[in-house]
């Protein structure tokens, strides 16, 4: 049986559909071997989501033991990355390390996962693909080695005390966490690394369970045509939800990322709406406080929220139509 040709000119958005339901594809080795053609014959609407296409084709390929075409696929995917040196690229070589154990290289694998140890220090996710890869070619112990050098390296860096919250730790926190999880699974006796990252993980747990029972409106969004309307009708909002919506866009993004950088899951906007927020507020004051939190806690109980993040070349959040990288992903560092 034969995968379904995929359409003309892939969108970053497609990608991201066919990651989630490739697996129940008739034939996914079929949509591997499509993607890597759209890639060849140029019909992605945007030639810099070659490298994403590549890495799906290959994650798919290696889904189904098929080491070799996997590893041509990546190889492909590192080529049209070019002199790119992210986080996105370092999951793309620890892919190709991952493939290249599964196939006895292991001496080219090692080689290839050496030099994305800055990582750890660099991106919350490294630790986990580069952990993936080394478990894969059977180097737990390695991981935890590299993993316990990131975590010293951070605590010292911090030139401060001990962190007394996730949010605190930032990206020691994962850290921390990925290395626990591994010397559990490994079997070792608690350290103080292990105690610390328990107890900022029950910490965690304990705000996440304060935040939700009083969620207030900091993740409320206003589309592109309800800020406008709202700061027009309530100008004293314009110095809660930013003076123009690009000010806005980055707020949230800002916070959404804060939010992620404390172990915080299942995030997504709340997207609102002028006469939403007058209705919720009834007989109250629109712009008041609590008629606020209040039009939250009501869409955070709905269905209508918007996810986040989405996937790197996936449709930006805020419906500008432009890609997330390219649109709100940048604005959290602005």
């Amino acid at each position: 049986m034969t995968a379904v040709p995929l359409k003309a000119d892939l969108t970053s958005a497609d990608l991201a559909e066919i990651r989630q339901s490739v697996l129940g594809a008739a034939d996914p080795l079929g949509v591997a071997a499509d993607l890597a053609h759209a890639v060849e014959a140029g019909r992605l609407a945007d030639p810099d989501d070659a490298g994403a296409a590549l890495v799906l084709a290959a994650e798919i390929a290696e889904s189904r033991t098929k080491h070799d075409a996997a590893l041509r696929y990546v190889e492909r995917a590192l080529d049209a990355y070019g002199k790119r040196d992210d986080s996105e690229v370092g999951a793309a070589r620890a892919l190709r390390a991952r493939i290249l154990f599964r196939t006895g290289r292991a001496d080219e694998a090692m080689a290839e996962l050496e030099p994305l140890r800055p990582l750890l220090t660099q991106y919350p996710d490294a630790a986990a693909y580069v952990s993936v890869a080394l478990a894969v070619g059977g180097r737990n112990r390695l991981a935890e080695e590299w993993l316990t050098a990131a975590v010293q390296e951070s605590l010292a860096d911090r030139e401060a005390a001990e962190p007394t919250s996730a949010e605190d730790a930032g990206l020691l926190f994962f850290l921390l966490q990925q290395r626990h999880r591994i010397r559990h699974s490994l079997g070792l006796r608690h350290d103080s690394h292990d105690v610390l990252a328990e107890r900022l993980e029950t910490k965690l747990a304990n705000a996440n369970a304060a935040a939700t029972a009083g969620l207030a409106d900091d993740l409320l969004f206003w589309p592109r045509s309800e800020f406008d309307a709202l700061v027009a009708q309530w100008p004293p909002l314009a110095e809660v939800y930013g003076a123009t919506w690009d000010e806005h866009r980055a707020r949230l993004e800002r916070e959404l990322v804060r939010l992620a950088g404390v172990g915080r899951t299942d995030l997504a906007l709340l997207p609102g709406s002028v006469d939403g927020l007058t209705a919720a507020a009834g007989s109250g004051d629109p712009a008041d406080p609590e008629s606020r939190a209040a039009y939250a806690n009501r869409l955070a109980a709905g269905a209508e929220q918007i996810k986040w993040p989405p996937e790197r070349n996936a449709p930006c959040w805020c419906g500008s139509g432009a890609k997330y990288k390219k649109c709100c992903l940048p604005r959290s560092r602005a």
